[in-house]
């Protein structure tokens, strides 16, 4: 079987599927996870259409976790869809990797200048010229949206011309491009836990007049201890056969249930003895 290469209307195609489809099937376990693979079916059709098994694989490996910016993901699925076209389904950990580090560091970035400063800008001058009665401010935010949709389409091209050429140069490399991709995944999930998760300890032990706070005290040991807890409880429960994440949820749900009305379950078990 000779090697299969994408094509110009290829990436088109998958281009125009992340603009309307990114967000489809959005849920709390993969949240874009659903969408994305939907968005990078033609390139793995193209890529894998006579490899069932490969085929099999690359599913199950962009079936993953996903979540960014949807204008800055056309510069991931871009990149992504370079490296399959290089090196196939040979490490699909090098693909996880690939995502996984840059969804966060590119979700910041996007949400920055295509959610809050694109948003403010652009609605502001359409409201002010609205208000003024000129017409054309109904049309700026449909300029800008157009203006937007060119450079997710230039974002596409970009991700793949320099997917292509980080496959090219590390051609010979694949296990540290792998390896270098894991770590950089590993770290940005490392990093998202004490943002993401905000628990707080909220036990407070009076003697006198000395009040001590059972979150400074962890917060002493180790800055965000409870979040990690909370995180490595959840990778141990997933580990179980019964479990899924589904299920987790409801147990998160009961936890923090638990956890938020400490205080006062502790209080009471102190009256009953």
């Amino acid at each position: 079987m000779s090697k299969q290469t994408l094509t110009k209307s290829d990436i088109k195609k998958v281009y125009v599927r992340n603009l309307f489809s990114l967000q489809w099937g959005w849920n709390y376990e993969k949240m874009q996870g659903l969408g994305y693979c939907y968005v990078i079916m033609p390139a793995l059709k193209k890529l894998y259409g006579d490899k069932p098994e490969e085929m099999k694989v690359a599913l199950q490996t962009q079936l993953g976790f996903f979540n960014t910016t949807p204008a800055m993901s056309h510069l991931i699925i871009g990149a992504d869809m370079a490296l399959e076209e290089e090196f196939g389904m040979e490490d699909p950990s090098a693909i996880t990797g690939l995502k996984t580090g840059l969804m966060g560091p590119f979700a910041g970035v996007g949400d920055t200048v295509f959610i809050a400063i694109y948003r403010a800008i652009v609605f502001s001058i359409a409201a002010y010229m609205a208000q003024g009665g000129q017409a054309i401010g109904l049309l700026i935010p449909i300029l800008a949206g157009f203006a937007v949709m060119w450079v997710r389409y230039k974002f596409t091209f970009l991700g793949y011309n320099q997917g292509r050429r980080l496959a090219v140069e590390f051609a010979d490399k694949m296990k540290m491009l792998t390896e270098a991709a894991a770590i950089l995944g590993l770290t940005v999930v490392g990093g998202l836990i004490p943002s993401v998760i905000t628990y707080k300890v909220d036990l407070t032990y009076k003697m006198g007049k000395v009040t001590l706070s059972m979150q400074e005290m962890l917060d002493k040991i180790l800055p965000g201890l409870v979040p990690l807890a909370i995180v490595m409880l959840s990778y141990w429960l997933l580990g179980k056969k019964k479990m899924n994440s589904n299920k987790l949820i409801f147990v998160l749900i009961l936890l923090g249930m638990l956890l938020g009305n400490m205080q006062s379950i502790l209080g009471w078990i102190g009256q009953l003895f």
